[in-house]
């Protein structure tokens, strides 16, 4: 279970880059266009999750923080640049910034919070 809630957790930074970068560019087209700009973050993060094995320690900063977060954006990039969308530098160290705060940070954040113990009655 705690596999599945830390990718929905990546999944969910990710998806919150995506809407909170279109609508600073104030980007239309809805769903559909969310779904253009996530799809190669998104396709980059599967790839960190296989590569790290992340279901093994999903919470871990290291190696799954770091190899989610480098494999997001190295492969969302990459995926950009040979579909057409395209990319720049400043787009690259934007990306890089906020996934890695968000990737990194949540699970910097559930390192400090103790883990809850499950207790028998008796």
């Amino acid at each position: 279970m705690r596999a599945a809630l830390a990718l929905l957790a990546d999944v969910f930074c990710v998806l919150v880059f995506v809407v909170i970068g279109r609508a600073s560019h104030h980007a239309g087209d809805g769903i559909a266009g969310v779904a253009g700009t996530v799809w190669p973050f998104l396709a980059g993060l599967a790839v960190g999750e296989m590569a790290t094995r992340a279901w093994r320690r999903p919470a871990a900063l290291w190696p799954t923080g770091i190899g989610v977060w480098l494999a997001t954006v190295a492969f969302g990039q990459l995926l950009r640049v040979v579909t057409g969308p395209g990319t720049d530098v400043a787009f690259i160290i934007v990306s890089a910034a906020f996934l890695g705060l968000f990737l990194l940070g949540w699970r910097l954040v559930a390192a400090r919070v103790p883990a809850r113990r499950s207790r028998t009655p008796g």
